[in-house]
């Protein structure tokens, strides 16, 4: 049976955290049932708690919760919790507010309690009365790790806690190459119309996942149906360290070198207008182009994007 795109009936997203909200808050607000498979390689253990900051900021963005701002946490948060922690002497680098803390305790116990991150995910959606299905990549561990001026740091270590500061030598997704994908995101990338690999960082957000060798092949053997929006106008990502990741990795920057990256799993790219001259160059890859504009700074830019792409991709 051809496959065409006008009978989307269900969208399925894999998505990071800061870089990912905004499409799925886009796509959430058009009619359309929505999936989002999260990353998990950021997930980080703080004083006792098992953070997990790509869930919790799509959990929040869809909430309504998140404070916009920073693009992450709670808004209008507390500190008290931390501001204790800093008076028994304990470091302080990693900003989580008093409320955030409180989703980071009942995780924990719920996983030390012998619940899956899946579930426990779940939960926090119906806690949070979040009718989208939040879906954890896989439910074994994997961490980001980044090489920097010869020190092996978690992925948290060296962006906020060094600010990045350091060259960036290396990338590895430990434990990827053991991790199973999670069975709802295999099933939710066979049953979806539509598979979306959102803006989020290429190496730290969207890499992580893509690492999961059952994951990727999925994609591939899905890959007519699956649409990546590129992160990127000319050289410069919309945040984060993407170009400094990219560079280390030897990839370029720019919607081209994105493409790359995804050659394998997706057929057709979203990006921005003032990238039109790449079209030619990343249709050699066997990748079919959409231009539009792509960046999403308010709510209004968000579900135009998200409207863009359904319209495109029904036709």
């Amino acid at each position: 049976m051809k496959f065409r795109f006008k009978e989307i009936k269900l969208i399925t997203i894999l998505a990071g955290g800061t870089g990912s909200v905004k499409l799925v808050r886009g796509f959430v607000s058009q009619d359309d049932k929505v999936n989002v498979i999260s990353n998990v390689g950021d997930n980080y253990w703080l004083y006792g708690l098992y953070v997990c900051p790509d869930i919790d900021t799509i959990i929040y963005g869809l909430a309504d919760l998140l404070d916009y701002e920073k693009g992450w946490g709670i808004k209008k948060d507390t500190f008290g919790f931390l501001r204790q922690m800093e008076i028994l002497g304990e470091e302080t680098w990693f900003r989580i507010g008093d409320r955030d803390s409180a989703v980071h305790l009942m995780r924990t116990n719920m996983l030390k309690n012998g619940k899956s991150l899946s579930s426990i995910t779940k939960w926090l959606c119906e806690k949070f009365a979040i009718p989208t299905n939040i879906i954890p990549v896989t439910d074994n561990t994997i961490e980001t790790r980044i090489t920097s001026n010869g020190e092996d740091l978690h992925l948290q270590e060296y962006w906020v806690k060094h600010r990045g500061s350091g060259d960036v030598e290396g990338i590895q997704y430990i434990g990827s190459d053991k991790a199973r994908p999670n069975p709802d995101a295999i099933s939710a990338i066979q049953d979806s119309s539509l598979v979306i690999i959102a803006p989020g960082n290429p190496l730290t957000s969207i890499g992580p996942m893509l690492s999961i060798k059952g994951l990727r092949k999925e994609l591939h053997k899905n890959k007519r149906k699956v649409v990546a929006v590129s992160p990127f106008i000319g050289n410069k990502a919309f945040s984060g360290p993407a170009v400094k990741y990219l560079t280390a990795a030897g990839i370029e920057s720019s919607a081209y070198g994105v493409a790359q990256m995804y050659a394998d799993v997706a057929s057709k790219i979203i990006i921005d207008t003032k990238d039109k001259n790449m079209r030619s160059k990343i249709e050699g890859l066997d990748i079919k182009v959409y231009d539009t504009k792509i960046g999403m700074k308010n709510k209004q830019s968000e579900d135009a994007l998200a409207s863009f792409i359904l319209k495109q991709v029904r036709t």
